[in-house]
């Protein structure tokens, strides 16, 4: 390996020779080492090639090379880049965005690890409170808990008592013989004492307190050694618990762990798993730790009540049926009185929610076996909503699919979104549980975290020194990268590609390693003009103590701070892959480049002369509350391009994603997700549908491509089906098809490429033998359109196809939409798994534009910008222009100014991110929107529009 011989010491560049890889056109380059480097151009010009696939891959492949032949085959192997050589590489640690766990147990606090640091707190010094009468909790040694009977009773007598049942049914038949045999004479059963009886039992249908009567005598000190033995044998038998009544009866209790002396609730002595939802000795029991649950929704089971039962009024039974469930409901019917046949909505009340939830009286069900043979049951009637959830359990996943339309997300009623027991709730530090701090943003645990030694005696605040030390350094780091908005409680899922990135860069300064190459793929996605600087900031910091930064960006601010830029082109895809320009910022700036262009102001995206008015009618939300939400009222004038913005956490996603889009999507098309809190929305009629363009990948899998994604592909094979030769042949759509037998080469099974497997080396991909890479049978590569057989056009690039398939209205539409986003340089058949993060994101978006457009579509868009070159950004805004000149309303969630700046209407958010955001701080044109001195957008927007 070249790190084996080479001083890395000496060498002060990391150096590649020949690189190959994608559309890497065999280039050599060079940047330093130990400095902020950031590799630029238009997307898909070959940066993350380069950055990703080249150098990671092999810092990766020359890791795994460390380890024996026998550990990787347990490892596998990394494919070895198409390089010729790379020298002077350090070890490479990427954070991307892709890696962002979808797990909904994995959140904020358990992948910065404060969320651990916090559970050892509070296992360590967590002070905890009764959870029935809120009482704090006492542990006692047995020389307190005596000390403590002699001062309370002396002179009294008492029962010394171990409770052994508490709250149980049973007859406990076996218990007494047990308690006989160990020479004890008496019980106390529900509060009466009683002497043992041979065979004694209880009524097994009722819920019994037990309590071994261990001794009874009048409390003296003379008798201290007999009451002493008598409470260590309590102690013994009840684990740990003693009750000790007197002649009125009244009771006490003492433990030697943590115990309430009012109720007798004892808690165990609490450990760090005891606050982790991912442990069964901390999880909420009715969620298991996910702090939700999933209901049947009683208004999807009777979607429309003006049908009868027979009828089919409750969806998941259908129309009747001679089956279990409707004997029963005929059962119940006649017991209750009611008709099967009347509408749903005529039934009274109280029937509706039997049949919903069931009754405890016992049903006598009769079942017709034969004409001749009737067999009645009894059952107890569980109600309808009861029995799905039985049968979906019992039939598992298959069953999932068919309930899902019936099932709602709910918040767990047991914790109420906390995640875990009662008893872990009720243990705090500072009078906060670790569910309160959990829900505190970043910047207001800071500042909890800041004072809380003075809340702690000396005992706690020596414990805990070290613990708080961990936990204000990974806060710090938060803060640092501008996440000071997020909560330890937000799950991995709900965080967006830029988060997810900023959080494990957080992580990697906490680790303090030095001499690592880090690469890291646009970090300052979703990130705020405001909070670039610390972000830049972080990566300088990661420099410094001796590292190298390699960052692919498009940010402006990001080019002009780094020590060395790599600029990438000089166009896209096959056009690309060449390094078109590199050096300082300062030598960049000096060359000639599409990039440069941008950067020194000779070409730039021009702010419009005038705004649109729209069409004089708006969407209005009203009063809504979700989530940092401060009962705000948004306006959506129609027929305009809007922009939402304002600081990272403001509210932005709370606001549109999860209130707005839920509302128009379950008006327009019954979808099933719920919208945030709101009060009231108003002009729905003027808007025919709604379509969201989000940040989700097209497909992970090497079958997936842009063809199959957009659906053109259908269309191309329909194409080749009516052609003379294919009809001739008898040919259907599936023949054209990869992905099913018939029209495919069965050796690659489609794929055109072969797997190799190397054992403990690397797999290697290589052409597939018989078909050379064409996926196809020789018969399907037969049929002809215009010379160019299926895989042909699969081979062909947008731009090529454009052409090719002019006069086919239908293929023409969709792959001209996928030219106009600016991905012309791609292939139709390009494995997803090869596009970067924006190709894919214009993909998605091309697939929605080519739809037929009817003038009042209200499009959402969630940062389209992200991934995209200055140039691309110019393309896309003219795409989004002319869907507004057709009479659609456009409206995007940025931070870009370039974006901003060409809006009609601006919302901006804040004044910050979490519970300082929440407000809309203005609503109207940019040219206004800079006169706001509250606003942060405002204020950079004032300095690009003087541009």
């Amino acid at each position: 390996m070249d790190t084996a011989v080479t001083d890395l010491g000496e060498q002060s560049a990391v150096e590649v020779f020949g690189a190959r890889v994608h559309n890497l056109k065999n280039i050599d380059i060079s940047f330093p080492r130990n400095k902020l480097v950031v590799i630029t151009g238009l997307s898909g010009s070959g940066k993350s090639s380069l950055a990703f696939d080249t150098i990671y891959a092999e810092g990766q492949r020359r890791y795994m090379e460390t380890f024996s032949a026998y550990s990787r085959q347990f490892l596998g192997g990394m494919e070895r880049p198409d390089v010729d050589k790379i020298s002077g590489l350090s070890p490479v640690i990427a954070i991307e965005q892709k890696t962002t766990s979808k797990n909904p147990r994995s959140t904020v606090g358990t992948i910065t690890e404060i969320y651990d640091f916090m559970r050892l707190l509070f296992a360590r010094i967590g002070e905890a409170y009764s959870y029935a009468t809120g009482a704090k909790m006492e542990r006692m040694s047995e020389d307190q808990i005596l000390k403590t009977v002699l001062d309370q009773f002396e002179g009294k007598p008492v029962n010394i008592l171990a409770p052994i049942v508490k709250g149980r049914k049973g007859h406990y038949r076996e218990l007494f013989e047990q308690i006989s045999k160990q020479g004890y004479v008496k019980v106390r059963i529900d509060g009466q004492i009683e002497d043992l009886k041979p065979k004694m039992q209880l009524d097994r249908y009722k819920i019994h307190d037990i309590e071994m009567v261990i001794d009874r005598l009048i409390v003296t000190g003379k008798d201290k050694k007999r009451l002493y033995s008598s409470i260590q044998s309590a102690l013994k038998t009840a684990k740990g618990i003693i009750k000790i009544s007197d002649q009125e009866n009244n009771e006490f209790f003492f433990s030697k762990y943590l115990m309430d002396p009012v109720s007798g609730i004892s808690y165990d002595e609490p450990q760090p798993n005891t606050f982790s939802f991912n442990s069964p000795y901390g999880a909420c029991e009715r969620c298991d730790g996910l702090g939700y649950i999933f209901e049947v929704d009683e208004a999807s089971v009777i979607p429309n009540p003006k049908l009868s039962i027979i009828q089919g009024g409750l969806a998941p039974l259908g129309e009747y049926r001679e089956t279990w469930i409707f004997q029963v409901l005929k059962a119940l019917s006649k017991k209750y009185g009611f008709s099967l046949s009347a509408p749903i909505e005529k039934l009274p009340k109280e029937i509706v929610e039997l049949i919903l939830n069931g009754s405890q009286e016992i049903l006598t069900v009769p079942v017709e076996y034969n004409k001749w043979n009737v067999q009645n049951y009894q059952i107890n009637f569980d109600g309808v909503i009861k029995i799905l959830e039985e049968q979906t359990e019992r039939r598992g996943d298959e069953a999932v699919a068919d309930m899902e339309t019936y099932r709602t997300l709910k918040t767990c009623p047991q914790c109420e979104g906390a995640r875990l027991k009662k008893e872990s709730l009720h243990f705090k530090v500072g009078q906060k549980n670790i569910s309160e701090l959990s829900v505190m943003d970043i910047s207001s645990l800071s500042a909890w975290f800041t004072n809380i030694e003075d809340q702690l005696n000396e005992r706690q605040n020596t414990i805990a020194r070290e613990i708080l030390k961990e936990i204000r350094a990974r806060i710090g780091f938060l803060l640092d990268v501008g996440l000071n908005y997020l909560t330890l409680d937000r799950t991995s899922r709900t965080l967006s590609g830029g988060e997810a990135q900023r959080i494990r860069l957080a992580t990697q300064i906490g680790s303090q390693l030095v001499n690592v190459l880090y690469i890291l793929d646009e970090p300052s996605i979703g990130l705020h003009q405001r909070d670039n600087a610390r972000l830049i900031s972080a990566l300088k910091n990661l420099r410094d103590i001796g590292n190298s930064v390699l960052v692919v960006e498009h940010d402006k601010d990001m080019i002009l701070e780094a020590d060395h830029v790599i600029d990438m082109g000089p166009a896209a895809g096959v056009h690309g892959g060449q390094v078109v320009a590199q050096g300082t910022p300062e030598q960049i700036m000096k060359a000639n480049t599409l990039t440069t262009a941008y950067l020194n102001g000779s070409r730039q995206i021009e702010t419009p002369g005038s705004r649109r008015k729209g069409n004089g009618k708006s969407l209005v939300l009203k009063n809504a509350t979700g989530n940092n939400l401060k009962n705000v009222t948004a306006q959506f004038p129609l027929g305009t391009f809007i922009c939402v913005t304002g600081v990272s956490g403001s509210g932005k996603s709370s606001l549109i994603t999860e209130t707005l889009y839920p509302i128009l999507n379950h008006h327009f098309f019954r979808a099933k997700k719920k919208p945030l809190a709101y009060k009231k929305i108003e002009g729905l009629e003027h808007i025919d549908k709604v379509i969201e363009i989000d940040q989700t990948p097209i497909g992970r899998t090497p079958r997936s491509n842009p063809s199959t994604y957009t659906g053109v592909f259908s269309d191309i094979r329909n194409l080749y089906v009516q052609l003379p030769e294919a009809k001739i042949r008898g040919y259907k759509p599936g023949r054209f098809s990869f992905n099913v037998k018939g029209g495919r080469c069965e050796t690659c099974q489609g794929a055109g490429m072969k797997v190799i497997e190397m054992n403990f080396l690397p797999d290697v991909q290589v052409p597939c033998e018989e078909c050379n890479g064409r996926r196809y049978n020789r018969e399907t590569l037969e049929v002809r359109y215009h010379g160019k057989s299926i895989s042909d056009v699969l081979d062909m690039s947008i731009e090529d196809a454009v052409a090719f398939f002019e006069p086919i209205p239908s293929i023409y539409r969709k792959i001209k939409t996928l030219h106009d986003v600016g991905l012309g340089y791609i292939k139709l058949g390009q494995s997803s798994t090869t596009l970067s993060g924006g190709e894919a994101q214009r993909v998605k978006l091309a697939t929605e534009l080519s739809k037929k457009d009817t003038g009042k579509t209200f499009y959402i868009l969630d940062e389209p910008t992200t991934g995209l070159h200055f140039e691309d950004i110019n393309v896309l805004l003219g795409v989004l222009t002319r869907l507004v000149d057709h009479g659609n309303t456009i409206l995007v969630i940025e931070h870009n100014l370039d974006v901003v700046k060409t809006a009609d209407w601006v919302i901006d958010l804040g004044i910050e991110g979490g519970a300082g955001g929440g407000e809309i701080l203005f609503e109207g044109t940019p040219e206004d929107l800079v006169k706001v001195k509250r606003s942060h957008t405002g204020k950079f927007l004032a300095i690009e529009m003087k541009r």
